[in-house]
């Protein structure tokens, strides 16, 4: 090969392997054969971006270890396919994968599609209804389309754990069991409580843990991330691969995010969520919904500004000379951007803009004090204001598509508020009302 023909080579590669992070080269070919070596940012570098947001490492000696190395590790996350849609909260794993794979590293979204059917026990009150095969993968279509919004399809390599769950015997089975007993599994918080309430845990739920702990063996994991109320799983992971004679699992939980009522984690059931296939009008206005020192909590998790700059932004807040409604404004058009498009951000910028202007408003809109951080339904706040002549009404007019809050229209008619935030509601065209915080 000639020198001009090796550099054109080359070209084609660099572009083929073009990452964010500084020090990603291609340095040389063999044969048809790319060989690729990262040069990985300083550990200190790398262990401060996967330090922002996080709540814990475990543990963080053998982080840095690793890093070290200079391997590429294999990094874990698993998502259980019991519902067809994803909210932000979910993401908050999905932006630190992001930021695993910027750094170099292998990252592993695994599809619980056989652990799904079981159903995860974590912070529950009752073993939760066995899905079938079908309702799993029916609900895992939606998973991939969701994700490479934030995940870089080329550097994701995607699992389903029923690739080897469906391959144990019976004797596997009890290999695995054999490896944890029922007093370390009863330890479970969630269980305890159960227990001394006398509620019933079934024995497939004791083996929730031990399956999600395999995966890491089954993939060989050398980090696995989940939420603060993923802990013990994870945990239990670190336990199985020594237990198979390999090196322990890093492990890193993140915080919980916060659904737009400030108080309670973000769940569609709860009515506080924001869908990642949310409208963009919708998106938007729901993330302008939330509180200012929750918005900086969301710029933590969620957001692709840099430490540095969010720390001047808190700093212009607290001296006045940032807006918090603008820097609200700046989130919300990231956040609807990766999920729509920059166009779609400006749209519902506009849209969110036009809806606030006074001159589209009545002059005397009825002002009505909140009552506090207890989530309210909206079908109660409509018939207490008088807004609808009883509950059953306001259902109605939900369902009509009739009921905004915010500028943004009401499709739950379980949907519940805090009364510690600011409101706009209108139904139909001439019914308006304003909540201010009590």
């Amino acid at each position: 090969m000639g020198i001009s023909q090796a550099h054109e080579s080359l070209g084609r590669i660099s572009r083929l392997f073009t990452s964010p992070v500084k020090g990603l080269f291609v340095l040389g070919t063999l044969k048809s054969f790319t060989q690729v070596f990262f040069c990985m940012l300083p550990v200190d570098e790398q262990l401060k971006t996967i330090r922002r947001g996080t709540s814990e490492i475990i543990d963080e000696k053998d982080l840095a270890e690793l890093l070290a190395s200079g391997k590429p590790l294999k990094v874990k996350a698993g998502f259980d396919p019991t519902a067809p849609d994803l909210h932000l909260g979910h993401t908050v794993l999905l932006h630190k994968m992001r930021q695993f794979q910027e750094l170099g590293h292998e990252v592993i979204f695994l599809i619980g599609d056989f652990t799904g059917m079981i159903g995860d026990p974590t912070g529950r009150s009752e073993t939760r209804k066995n899905l079938t095969p079908q309702e799993v993968q029916e609900n895992a279509k939606t998973y991939l389309a969701q994700v490479y919004k934030i995940l870089d399809p080329e550097k994701t390599t995607v699992a389903y754990n029923s690739e080897w769950m469906n391959k144990f015997t019976s004797v596997n089975m009890i290999e695995l069991a054999a490896h944890y007993t029922v007093a370390r599994m009863l330890e479970r918080d969630d269980f305890q409580k159960r227990l001394a309430k006398n509620l019933p845990v079934s024995i497939h739920e004791l083996m929730y843990p031990l399956i999600q702990g395999y995966d890491s063996v089954a993939l060989k994991a050398d980090v696995e991330l989940g939420g603060t109320d993923q802990k013990f799983n994870l945990l239990v992971g670190r336990d199985l691969q020594r237990a198979y004679g390999q090196k322990p699992q890093v492990v890193l939980t993140m915080p919980l995010l916060e659904g737009t009522d400030g108080v309670q984690k973000m769940s569609k059931s709860l009515g506080n969520s924001i869908g990642v296939f949310d409208a963009q009008n919708e998106m938007f206005g729901k993330i302008m919904s939330i509180s200012d020192d929750l918005m900086w909590r969301y710029y933590e998790l969620l957001s692709h500004v840099s430490a540095q700059e969010l720390e001047g932004m808190k700093k212009e807040s607290e001296s006045g000379t940032l807006n918090p409604k603008n820097a609200k404004m700046n989130l919300a058009k990231e956040i609807v951007a990766r999920y729509h498009s920059p166009e779609l951000a400006e749209t519902a910028l506009a849209e969110f803009e036009n809806v606030f202007k006074k001159k589209n408003l009545p002059e005397d809109i009825p002002v009505a004090k909140g009552w506090g951080e207890e989530l309210r339904g909206i079908c109660n706040i409509l018939k207490d204001h008088k807004m609808t002549d009883s509950t059953s009404a306001a259902r109605r007019l939900i369902q009509q598509g009739s009921v905004t809050v915010n500028g943004e229209k009401v499709s739950d008619v379980n949907q519940g508020l805090p009364g510690n935030k600011e409101y706009l509601i209108k139904v139909g065209k001439k019914r308006f009302l304003k909540i201010q915080p009590g």
